[in-house]
């Protein structure tokens, strides 16, 4: 008697099953902008203790960069929160930066910029430091990010100009409608425990 596996005439492994359709389609409907700080002997815990303080330790937050998509709002912190569920992927635009030495100036930010057409996508920007301070990285993250977009739009501006020079720019150009950051900056421990800071932009998909 003859035994056939009905695998070797399948025409597809069960391994190599082919994506449903949108898997990997998400688009952020909503996204909000969120920053923390930790401290703590071990370095990992010193960044578990920055994400309570974001508000965003109980995702599992995925890395990405760095699209603020067409017809997506911005959100406020705490509306951005009533949306976040334990254990939820969470796909996130994230700068961090750790110091164990004492005194030590550290920042993490990110900047943001935004078209005035809507149907046009905007820039996040990821930018961390050591001796700047919060508002020095906050600005140079929102420049970032600003003439990110402006080369998009094809803004014509003069990169040697001052941030506020371009920011003037970009308002007569009727393209970018605002430009903004959030960054968290810390010094460290006088005691040698890790000090992390973090800035992030958490999207928010249609059903969350």
């Amino acid at each position: 008697m003859l035994f056939f596996n009905s695998r070797k005439f399948s025409t597809q492994s069960p391994l190599t099953e082919a994506p449903q359709p949108g898997t990997m389609a998400f688009v952020a409907k909503k996204i909000f902008l969120t920053k923390g700080v930790g401290k703590h002997r071990e370095r990992l815990s010193s960044f578990e203790l920055a994400l309570r303080n974001a508000g965003i330790a109980a995702c599992n937050i995925v890395r990405v960069s760095s699209i603020f998509p067409p017809n997506c709002k911005l959100i406020s912190r705490s509306e951005g929160l009533k949306h976040i569920k334990p254990g939820q992927v969470a796909f996130t635009v994230i700068s961090e930066n750790s110091t164990k030495e004492a005194h030590r100036l550290i920042a993490a930010s990110i900047g943001l910029a935004l078209p005035s057409d809507k149907l046009m996508y905007g820039y996040l920007s990821e930018h961390h430091s050591f001796g700047e301070t919060e508002e020095v990285a906050g600005e140079y993250a929102e420049e970032l990010a600003a003439e990110m977009l402006a080369t998009t739009l094809n803004v014509e501006f003069d990169p040697d100009l001052s941030f506020d020079e371009k920011k003037e720019v970009y308002r007569i150009s009727n393209k970018i409608v605002r430009t903004m950051n959030v960054t968290q900056s810390a010094v460290g421990d006088k005691r040698g425990l890790w000090t992390t800071v973090l800035g992030a932009a958490i999207l928010i998909g249609e059903d969350d």
